[in-house]
């Protein structure tokens, strides 16, 4: 049976540490909870580890936190395991029990906050990895049809931190656990400039999901706040794609402009570089502002509310608009 509360805190709920209060406020820990939530008639909100979101306003409905854990083998073979992991699960801890294991697809995705529920959502990605590689499904729960179901990776639709589940699924399911499909013998993606750098200057002898991951680890603590210290939600911003002739045509005026080849026509450009161009990087206004040492990440110095966050925002594109030509698309989800 679950527990129902009232006029519920959000704060410790979300990495930004926004004041916000739900309607009512449960949790989940069975997949059988969801039946008995099924049949109330609130507006239902999935809160996982609340890192990719900002609120703004109080939630009218009910905010369900999803906290079912347990990771359970459902197929192996010589080459490949099936690994079947709950929603609730930390996705830093999956990653850590996957590279004790030794099996490879989730070493450079190490330390991204959150829960497992989330990952096929947002199709979480870092230092040239994508979760949709080694996603083989996903199962929900879908809230007007009150059925269980199944959804293979390529039902999923899966693009550069985009899902079904945040276009014709939005709203309509809970995700409830997701199936891995890893490597026995893994292998290695160090394509990404900067990993490959942290690399050699650890002197790696011989390559390993450990030593991948353990690179990444010191990277992203290196470069991103810690929510614990400061608020803040990670990368706030997608790395855009533009059409290469627009590239082109940037370089003959900003020469140094890096860029990532995506296929013979489009190039991605790294929001980071052209937040910084604009001055943005170390800005502070109010009680909000841009991280000193990462410009993709919007910070929250105490007391900001989700709209002065999402003001500074909508400046940092309109700069970046005005002088680039290019529109930022925002990472995090808004809950307003």
């Amino acid at each position: 049976m679950i527990l129902l509360q009232q006029q519920f805190s959000l704060k410790q709920f979300n990495t930004f540490g926004i004041e916000t209060f739900a309607e009512y406020f449960t949790e989940l820990h069975s997949a059988n909870d969801i039946n008995e939530i099924a049949t109330l008639p609130y507006k239902k909100y999935i809160l996982g580890g609340g890192s990719n979101i900002l609120l703004c306003t109080n939630i009218n409905g009910i905010v369900i936190h999803n906290a079912i854990k347990g990771i359970t083998i459902t197929k192996e073979d010589t080459k490949y395991v099936w690994l079947n992991v709950m929603a609730g699960e930390i996705w830093h801890d999956l990653v850590l029990y996957t590279i004790d294991k030794g099996w490879g697809g989730l070493e450079n995705l190490a330390l991204i906050p959150g829960t497992v529920g989330a990952a096929p959502i947002q199709n979480i990605g870092a230092y040239g990895a994508e979760v949709k590689n080694v996603i083989d499904s996903v199962c929900c729960w879908h809230w007007e049809e009150k059925k269980w179901i199944t959804l293979s990776n390529s039902d999923c639709h899966f693009g550069y931190r985009d899902s079904i589940f945040k276009n014709s699924l939005k709203d309509k399911t809970l995700v409830c656990s997701v199936v891995f499909k890893l490597k026995k013998q893994p292998d290695f993606n160090i394509t990404y400039n900067i990993l490959g750098n942290e690399l050699k200057n650890r002197a790696i002898k011989e390559l390993s999901v450990k030593a991948i991951a353990d690179a990444v680890i010191h990277i992203r603590t290196q470069k991103l706040p810690n929510p614990k210290e400061i608020g803040n939600a990670g990368s706030f911003f997608k790395n855009p794609t533009i059409a290469l002739s627009q590239y082109i045509a940037l370089q003959k005026q900003f020469s140094d402009i890096p860029h990532y080849p995506i296929d013979t026509d489009h190039v991605k450009i790294p929001a980071g570089w052209l937040i910084e161009q604009c001055g943005f990087k170390g800005y502070i206004t109010g009680h909000t502002g841009v991280h000193k040492n990462q410009a993709l990440v919007l910070v929250n110095y105490g007391n900001a509310t989700g709209y002065e966050i999402i003001e500074l925002a909508e400046k940092i594109c309109s700069t970046i608009k005005n002088k680039f030509g290019i529109l930022l698309e925002m990472e995090v989800q808004v809950w307003k």
